[in-house]
């Protein structure tokens, strides 16, 4: 798939979306708007498809040069039979009826659209192991891409027949043992058809307050415990945060004889404290004398968990010789206030947040305000943040849904290098841990929608706005040894950017780490 199919430029375009998803006196939510004001047409229908001018593209507008195949004026057509195409000369005021953001909107999707499509397709050719292989994979690949992008594009508009028919077909392309993309698109598949299952008749504003299938039949916690646990040992994405962050507390920790760490979440109660049983044994083996007192305190609603592990860390550090004192404060983000996290005068606070605060992320900005304005009260000497890195919380769902698509093809991709075909800890890894992600994203609003991860950008900007001040994370270098030492995690990349750490996969970045001082 090369610029032959698709030509485009876009300048400036997150920049655009993150303003008009901040523009209050607008409702931009595609959950609010039952459809297009005339029919839709498929995004791969290649006369629709806009070709824009490369001149200037340091530029920050969009410059399009609009062509279709029929030099036909401008007519509206009756809704089944859409809208006939005309000329490049044609204006767009000739459309009644429309408004201006109606015209924003359909070509934001349709260039994101254009985006998603060719890298997804490009990774499909790349994907064979002969030349006809290639071929037909590329065919059938990209048959999948475009109905199943043309189904969200019908369950955007609300239009139940045409999604429920793409679906069909979908189910029987997206095998979950299938290559990398038809695994990919089987959780894209099972979020689809739980936002379809909410969609209200057109006319009805946002989605039914019903919580969604995947929702109410969540999978059993032994499983995703499990799975969590298969994707801390053969991905590198929670071993990288982990890695980097205690670089980050032991280098704040250097000289001090009482330290203390607040770990939000503690790794959504991944068994064992792998993170601070990484954290005591270096403390143990350093030169310098330990701290007189480690004292770690873990938030969350896992009180029980926490407590179990809590004993753990304090035997093993106990037998290195490490005066460990554990905690629990059994709390969400959203409740926790500073009072809850018992201060002693005179320690160094760390706190640690790994892949929790997007969970707080809303539609308004005031939740995650209250949490960092609670950590800012503690006065910690660093907060290590680490999130995903991509923007899964724009203000339309067809946007969110290619960047998901996107982001999740490239892990999807990183399974196949890291094990075997029919390997069954790799379908545990995709369907209790990734794909509960996927369908959070895409059949989910509200509250339930918890997944709201965004990009390194955007999180320097909120960070800024409530008080911290970015601390650059220099260890590049060790970084990318460290990656090195296990050879399973070839193809995944480490990059500096703005004084973060990036871990990506063939350079699409999956996870960023940050440090903020008050």
């Amino acid at each position: 798939m090369g610029p032959d199919v698709f030509s485009y430029a876009l300048c400036g375009g997150e920049k655009a979306e993150q303003e008009s998803g901040n523009k209050g006196n607008l409702e931009l939510s595609l959950s609010a708007i039952s459809c297009y004001p005339y029919p839709y047409h498929p995004v791969f229908d290649s006369s629709w498809l806009p070709t824009l001018s490369d001149e200037n593209a340091s530029c920050k507008r969009l410059k399009r040069t609009i062509s279709f195949p029929e030099p036909a004026a401008m007519s509206l057509a009756s809704p089944a039979a859409g809208i006939s195409r005309y000329s490049s000369t044609g204006s767009l005021n000739s459309l009644p009826r429309l408004q201006f953001r109606d015209h924003i909107w359909t070509y934001t999707q349709r260039y994101l659209a254009a985006e998603a499509v060719e890298e997804a397709a490009a990774a499909i050719v790349g994907s064979g192991d002969s030349t006809a292989e290639a071929d037909d994979g590329s065919a059938d690949g990209m048959r999948l891409v475009q109905q199943l992008i043309s189904c969200a594009e019908g369950v955007a508009c609300r239009d139940k027949p045409h999604a429920s028919a793409l679906l069909a077909e979908l189910r029987s392309g997206a095998l979950v043992f299938g290559s990398a993309f038809q695994r990919v698109a089987s959780c894209f598949v099972q979020g689809l058809s739980d936002r379809l299952s909410l969609v209200q008749p057109v006319g009805a504003v946002g989605l039914a307050t019903a919580l969604p299938p995947s929702v109410l039949e969540a999978p059993p916690c032994d499983k995703k415990d499990e799975a969590l646990k298969l994707v801390y040992e053969i991905c590198p994405h929670i071993q990288f945060g982990h890695f980097v962050a205690n670089s980050i507390i032991l280098e704040a920790f250097e000289g001090e004889n009482y330290v203390h760490v607040v770990d939000l979440g503690m790794t959504l109660g991944l068994p064992h404290g792998y993170q601070w049983r990484r954290l005591i044994q270096t403390l143990a083996d350093r030169a310098a004398p330990p701290p007189r007192r480690l004292r770690i305190t873990g938030v969350g609603m896992g009180a029980e968990r926490f407590r179990i592990i809590g004993d753990e860390l304090e035997a093993y550090a106990k037998s290195l010789g490490i005066n460990l004192e554990f905690a629990v404060v059994e709390s969400n983000l959203e409740t926790l206030r500073p009072g809850d996290i018992n201060i002693s005068a005179g320690e160094v606070l760390a706190v640690n947040s790994m892949l929790q605060l997007h969970c707080v992320v809303k539609e308004s900005r005031g939740a995650l305000n209250s949490v960092l304005q609670m950590i800012h009260e503690l006065s910690p000497r660093v907060l290590v943040l680490i999130e995903q890195d991509s923007s899964h919380n724009g203000p339309f769902f067809l946007g969110r849904f290619m960047e998901a698509l996107h982001y999740y093809s490239a892990i999807f991709d990183s399974l196949d290098v890291m094990l075997p075909k029919y390997d069954t800890r790799r379908a545990k890894i995709e369907q209790f841990y990734f794909a509960e992600e996927i369908k959070n994203i895409v059949s989910c609003e509200g509250p339930t929608r918890v997944e709201r991860h965004e990009r390194v950008d955007q999180w320097r900007r909120r960070m800024s706005r409530a008080g911290y001040q970015p601390a650059p994370i220099k260890m590049v270098a060790q970084a990318r040894q460290w990656l090195g030492k296990t050879k399973v995690w070839e193809g995944h990349t480490i990059v500096e950017e703005k004084g973060c750490l990036i871990l990506g996969w063939m350079s699409k970045p999956i996870v960023a780490a940050s440090c903020w001082k008050c």
